[in-house]
């Protein structure tokens, strides 16, 4: 079979593997000389971050399953024992239950970055459609791994969130009965959750080397938003980025080992150290902090929408709560065909970038909300940051695709960085 130019190495046991397995040839190719635009900055580190937190996961994950027993009745035992006889089970349940945490605060960090900088247009819409995959199945994971701690908080969050499936029109029940695994949330259910929750992370392995695999067949964007024009205008991923890379996950690694040693359970809600009891229903279901703006906008939807004039239901309101839930997602993968602005970053479009500091706050406004009861003033509240929300994808974005004026743009990358340096 014929091969293209390679390098030798100078290491004789990497060159006697690298002849016959080209491994290190293409890891030098992608992540070596890879050419990167040399106006990065620190927003396109959690990228990286996000990757180093999902091998955590899993490297905590697959130690902790040796231990866990996937039982209705001796879930949560289990997890005490983890926790007061394994060595180490501590450390490795808060890195894990954390790790969840700073996991969605790097991948949101990256989809804002994706979404300011317009990293989502031609040509990387799939490049951003796989991200969107990749934070749906992170969605689902980081839910049935939830559950599994069988406390009263996780087994009532997966009757309610389970239970929504019932709005589906003519197979909603049967739906519910067979992600139940019975006619109540049980020890089926728990086997289930325990088992996908150990797929899925492999899954969102495959779903990130095809996302990685296409960034490096488009390139990747830079903060101007303009074509790379040439060599001037880059620089080898090594050793610039990967020293920048290093840099910013130490920074990361800090907080997050701040958040395991000093406030493991900052984030967790006390009904999680009570066992799960299907006879008392808590107060208030809280899910973890990462899902609570989507489930604001589930609980917005507090109306049935019928036919103007008449009392014929079109949509009842916990169908319409799930749509849109489910729609504010799907609104993400599809922005790439809303937004036909021929300018890409947000610093040369100062309307696009108001419009966008507006989402992020009803984003807040809506992971605030979802913490309190569904009770008045905050319904209303989340009704205004779930509209917000809808009518910037389906309103604002397009309608400042046609009428927000095309700045000018600088002629190339080297020299937008050597006139900020003042060269």
């Amino acid at each position: 079979m014929a091969h293209g130019p390679r390098t030798p190495f100078a290491n004789p046991v990497v060159e006697w593997i690298d002849s016959r397995l080209p491994v290190f040839t293409f890891m030098q190719k992608e992540y070596g000389v890879f050419p990167t635009p040399k106006n990065f900055n620190y927003f396109w580190n959690f990228g990286a971050l996000a990757m180093v937190m999902l091998m955590t996961m899993i490297a905590t994950g697959v130690v902790l399953a040796m231990h866990y027993t996937a039982n209705a009745g001796m879930a949560f035992n289990s997890v005490e024992r983890i926790m007061r006889d394994v060595n180490y089970g501590w450390l490795l349940r808060y890195m894990h239950m954390n790790g969840a945490s700073m996991f969605f605060v790097a991948v949101y960090i990256h989809i804002f970055r994706g979404l300011y900088y317009g990293s989502y247009k031609q040509p990387r819409e799939l490049l951003w459609i796989l991200g969107i995959v990749i934070f749906l199945l992170m969605m689902a994971t980081a839910f049935m791994g939830y559950t599994l701690p069988w406390s009263q908080m996780s087994g009532w969050g997966a009757t309610v969130i389970t239970s929504l499936f019932s709005a589906v029109p003519l197979v909603g029940d049967s739906l519910v009965a067979w992600l139940w695994g019975g006619f109540s949330v049980d020890n089926p259910t728990l086997n289930r959750f325990f088992a996908l929750h150990y797929l899925l992370p492999f899954v969102i392995c495959a779903v990130v080397f095809l996302h990685v695999w296409a960034l490096h067949v488009v390139g990747s964007n830079n903060p101007l938003g303009i074509d790379v024009k040439g060599p001037q205008d880059t620089l080898p991923f090594n050793p610039y980025y990967t020293v920048k890379d290093t840099f910013g996950l130490s920074v990361f690694l800090i907080v997050y080992a701040f958040l395991v040693f000093y406030a493991p359970t900052l984030l967790t809600h006390q009904d999680h150290f009570i066992p799960f009891n299907p006879m008392v229903t808590p107060p208030h279901i809280v899910p973890e902090w990462y899902f609570l703006p989507f489930y604001a906008i589930l609980r917005a939807v507090t109306f049935d929408i019928t036919i103007p004039f008449t009392h014929i239901i079109l949509v009842e309101a916990k169908l319409g709560g799930v749509l849109a839930m489910f729609g504010a997602i799907v609104l993400l993968a599809v922005l790439p065909w809303l937004d036909t602005h021929p300018v890409r970053s947000a610093r040369f479009r100062p309307w696009f970038r108001i419009a966008l500091i507006g989402l992020v706050v009803a984003l807040c406004v809506l992971g605030y909300v979802g913490a309190k009861p569904a009770e008045q003033p905050w319904v209303m509240v989340g009704q205004a940051a779930a509209l917000y929300y809808f009518a910037f994808f389906l309103v604002i974005v397009p309608w400042l695709s046609k009428k927000e004026p095309v700045a000018k743009l600088p002629n190339s990358i080297h020299e937008a960085v050597l006139a900020e340096k003042g060269k």
